[in-house]
């Protein structure tokens, strides 16, 4: 390296210090600086994630969070065929399935038995599917699991309902409330760029619908997670203006109780048996993915790293980078397992706690709207 070379990356760094110790003491920073600690390729990606680690710390504590929850997909059957999903079965297909109201019954009553306290559930678009649906599936989990907090259904969901039954989306909102729903899935954000989705999930409402119906949610009372999907065809800029979008919402509504960085699990989609996503994200995009999560989002509290996407021990390593949730024991998982993850079914507390251990940290369980157990 020539000394220009090393004289000109000593100045960076020290601009790097300079804007993570900023961070640290309260600075918001812009969409150009996400873009840049996004970009970084060398060495101080550890700088960045020692400073998400300390802004956790600040913010959340020594604690390690953890729900002890049960996923339950009530059907397969889709009428989208995004490119990054290898669960959704069509009419006719090997191993598409439609769970009777007796099945789903008994599902929740087996996690009520488990000690669960939250039920997910996501499933695919069914033909038949309407508003009356998706509110009859909630209380027929809360019949089979009563007292349990169930986590259910996302904006595509209801979108897809309000059209199948005339109704707004509002309207659809609030008879899943009355039906027992306890706060919604903010999965279906993927990447919020319309560019992107057109490519990844032509078949999902725009950006703008997607952030509309988070807000009405939020407006009813209802909590929502927060997301994003990443490492397939987007762009760094795309990403930063995803967060960017959360991060005015979350200024808007307070209503995102969690932000869950989902990385793309590529074996089996169809986006990249076509060659038009790369093989997932690498580990040092996982890495800054929450790292620099934890730094721009600073309205948002919890920062969740999720295991079945990138492994047990990539998910410990994103606990040294900014996050404070292990995610939840999960029991059963479909999706990322149908796109190609391994290993994806159930994660024992016991072996939680060897993770957080093993950082320092002290594991603890809690509830869906993170209030300790």
């Amino acid at each position: 390296m020539s000394k220009s070379s090393t004289v000109a990356t000593g100045r960076n760094e020290r601009a790097l210090r300079t804007l993570l110790r900023d961070i640290l003491e309260g600075y918001r920073m812009s969409d150009d600086e996400a873009f840049m600690l996004f970009r970084m390729d060398d060495r101080m990606i550890w700088q960045i994630a020692a400073s998400a680690d300390e802004k956790r710390e600040k913010a959340i504590g020594p604690v390690v969070t953890y729900v002890r929850n049960q996923n339950i997909n009530v059907t397969n059957y889709c009428i989208n065929s995004c490119g990054f999903c290898g669960f959704s079965k069509k009419f006719g297909d090997k191993g598409g399935y439609l769970s009777s109201k007796d099945e789903i019954r008994a599902k929740a009553a087996m996690a009520h038995q488990r000690r669960v306290t939250e039920i997910c559930t996501v499933s695919g678009l069914h033909p038949d599917f309407d508003a009356a649906t998706y509110s009859g599936i909630i209380a027929t989990l809360r019949e089979g699991a009563p007292g349990v907090h169930i986590h259910a259904s996302n904006p595509m969901e209801v979108a897809y309902a309000a059209r199948k039954s005339g109704l707004s989306t509002t309207e659809v909102l609030e008879q899943m409330k009355e039906a027992g729903l306890g706060s919604l899935c903010g999965t279906a954000a993927e990447i919020l760029v319309d560019e992107v989705r057109k490519i990844i999930c032509p078949g999902k409402i725009s950006t703008d619908e997607w952030v509309r119906i988070i807000k009405e949610a939020h407006g009813l009372g209802i909590p929502t997670t927060a997301t994003i999907m990443y490492g397939h065809c987007e762009t760094v800029g795309d990403r930063v203006r995803h967060l960017s979008i959360l991060r005015a919402i979350q200024d808007e509504t307070g209503g995102f109780t969690e932000f869950v960085p989902l990385s793309f699990v590529h074996m089996n989609t169809p986006l990249f048996r076509k060659g038009l996503a790369r093989p997932g994200a690498t580990g040092r995009e996982d890495l800054l993915m929450t790292a620099v999560s934890r730094l721009y989002l600073d309205n948002i509290d919890h920062i969740q790293v999720s295991w079945v996407k990138t492994g047990v021990k990539m998910a410990q390593l994103g606990l040294v980078a900014g996050a404070d949730d292990l995610g939840g024991t999960m029991f059963e998982e479909s999706i990322s397992k149908g796109a190609g993850a391994m290993n994806t079914d159930y994660l024992d507390p016991s072996e939680m706690e060897r993770i957080a251990s093993d950082i320092g940290r002290t594991l603890r369980e809690r509830d869906t709207l993170y209030r300790y157990v």
